[in-house]
């Protein structure tokens, strides 16, 4: 509608100049004008409509893309983010999405307003003077060519800004997340120039842009300007020998001005086609990533999990690796067996714990809970059975609350204080100003580290799983708080499957059976007692960290690094 009534005033400019004018028709000109005013009044309302509504149409879009992405990143396994910079991921929800938004809205409208004009505006100009129309149809196509060309530069420019942001995210947030160490070693000028050489490349890339769009946004401007050049001689060249009016002279220089407005308006579109499409098609990168962890056909609902734990004959190695870090191994866990993983750095401890909860696919073999392999069961209900403890404790910005309820979404408040009261951290919460409700900070910075490996293990006590995982779980407390928490688990150990992973050997003494690894399997299994006596492995790894005695064959020690007295 509204190219409709851009494309009618001209034809009313030339009725007014040819005819109502050399008439002196007032009255019928001052009638046309109250109309042409009635057709301005709704081509205003008609340009809010596409301004209001279509730009409403690209932020709806934008968030439903949005929410696609973040629930497509949220069931990727395990092992997608270990190859993953933060920044880049961030940058695919907030600058990619918002220029696919605005391509989403201004490119319909861009290109239908564009085709109806300039086609109109070329129907029309035909019907005024035909060579002259030729030969600026002419210059046309010269425009045309030179835009396709100069098209790929664009993109080619665009990507790298893409990238280039990405890595300035991820070094922004690489840096803010490692503020303390920063402080603590006094970087701050080290990471001043890992951020300006970072800065620079991301400057020269929209340098490179700017150039791209300053040389096509040139050549297209003097290519236009050509087309005017052409039409004011021709026109002139024309009147002068009768062979075209004053007012159609005055309608083809406008329907002319039509013609160079969609194509200006192509232009402004090449430049935000070229940023949405490269945003798009970072966005179909990760949306294309096929999960190789998910539920296979027919899975099952894994329930009342009795926590018997086998693996069969299991190999691994991680992807893009030459190396295997488990060989072959077969190890069976009881239900309701405590199990301690020891062993060197490197054997494959952390790694079983994550194969037990499928983050990661064997490479060959099975890992069984309950007789069954693990794929035939859904992911949801497996890990629902399974918590999980780390010694890199992942505290979330929030609330104390809001941190220890992610183990129990929909735990009441009575759960919530008894979780914190079995992890010995409720006379904490209470003591801060706002109980639960305090906030922790971003990563927990405002918690010490033995306080957030105690949130971290209220969240397994909601959870009350009937399978426990412990990787280092009480590293970062002091030997007082590590006792009471050693009690603790205890009591949510029995009756439940748990495997600990622990350096410090003080912390499984009491565990069931301790198995030591190495790089060539299983070494060494049994009692700490029986280990003990047997004067192997395990028995030299004890008396390294309890007589500060360390043997260049033994590498483990204490998770602070220092050898402890008996």
């Amino acid at each position: 509608m509204m190219a409709g009534i851009d494309l009618a005033f001209p034809m009313i400019t030339k009725q007014f100049m040819d005819v109502w004018i050399p008439r002196h028709a007032w009255h019928t000109m001052l009638i046309v004008a109250g109309f042409i005013l009635l057709f301005f009044i709704l081509r205003m309302v008609f340009s809010y409509i596409v301004g209001y509504y279509g730009h409403t149409m690209g932020t709806l879009i934008e968030h439903d893309m949005r929410t696609d992405l973040f629930r497509h990143i949220e069931y990727l396994p395990y092992s997608f983010f270990s190859n993953q910079k933060v920044g880049q991921l961030v940058n695919r929800f907030v600058g990619d999405l918002r220029d696919i938004a605005e391509l989403s809205h201004h490119g319909p409208e861009d290109l239908l307003i564009s085709l109806l004009m300039f086609i109109g505006s070329f129907i029309f100009l035909i019907r005024i003077h035909v060579f002259m129309t030729l030969c600026l149809f002419f210059v046309m196509m010269l425009l045309v060519v030179f835009s396709v060309l100069k098209r790929r530069d664009i993109e080619t420019a665009y990507n790298k800004v893409r990238e280039s942001h990405g890595e300035m995210n991820a070094r922004i947030e690489s840096s803010f997340s490692g503020i303390y160490l920063t402080k603590s070693f006094t970087n701050e000028a080290v990471e001043m120039e890992k951020f300006d050489l970072i800065n620079s490349e991301y400057r020269n890339s929209w340098k490179k842009v700017y150039r791209a769009i300053a040389i096509f946004g040139g050549g297209n401007g003097f290519l236009i300007d050509l087309m005017n050049l052409t039409v004011l001689i021709l026109g002139a060249y024309f009147i002068m020998h009768d062979q075209l009016s004053f007012g159609s002279f005055v309608a083809y220089v406008m329907y002319a001005a039509f013609m160079f407005q969609p194509i200006r308006r192509l232009m402004m579109f090449v430049e935000m086609f070229e940023s949405g499409i490269s945003g798009f098609k970072r966005f179909c990168q990760i949306m294309d990533i096929t999960p190789d962890i998910k539920d296979e056909p027919g899975a099952v609902t894994l329930s009342q999990c009795k926590g018997l734990i086998e693996l069969d004959h299991v190999s691994f190695q991680y992807e893009g690796s030459d190396k295997e870090v488990l060989h072959d191994l077969s190890l069976t866990i009881t239900p309701g067996e405590n199990v301690a993983l020891v062993g060197p750095s490197g054997v494959g401890k952390t790694t079983i714990a994550n194969l037990i909860p499928r983050f990661y696919n064997v490479t060959s073999g099975a890992v069984k809970i309950d007789d069954h392999p693990i794929q035939h069961f859904t992911l949801e209900s497996l890990r629902k059975q399974i918590g999980c403890v780390q010694q890199d404790v992942i505290i979330f910005w929030g609330t104390v609350r809001e941190n220890i309820v992610y183990g129990k979404v929909e735990a009441t408040e009575e759960e919530i204080w008894e979780a914190a009261k079995q992890a010995r951290i409720d006379d904490f919460i209470r003591s801060l100003p706002e109980g639960m409700d305090s906030f922790v900070g971003e990563r927990g910075v405002k918690l010490s580290g033995g306080q957030k490996q105690r949130i971290a293990l209220a969240r397994v006590f909601l959870k009350n799983p009937p399978i426990l995982i412990l990787d280092e779980a009480t590293s970062s407390l002091d030997n007082e708080t590590e006792a009471e928490i050693q009690k603790a688990i205890e009591v949510l150990s029995k009756n439940r499957t748990t495997i600990t992973i622990a350096h410090r050997l003080s912390t499984i003494q009491n565990a069931d059976t301790i198995i030591v690894l190495t790089d060539e399997g299983i070494q060494e299994k049994g009692s700490h007692e029986a280990l003990l006596s047997s004067n192997g492995y395990y028995a030299k790894l004890f008396k390294a960290q309890y007589k500060g005695y360390m043997p260049d064959t033994i590498i483990e020690n204490d998770s602070a690094g220092t050898s402890r007295q008996d």
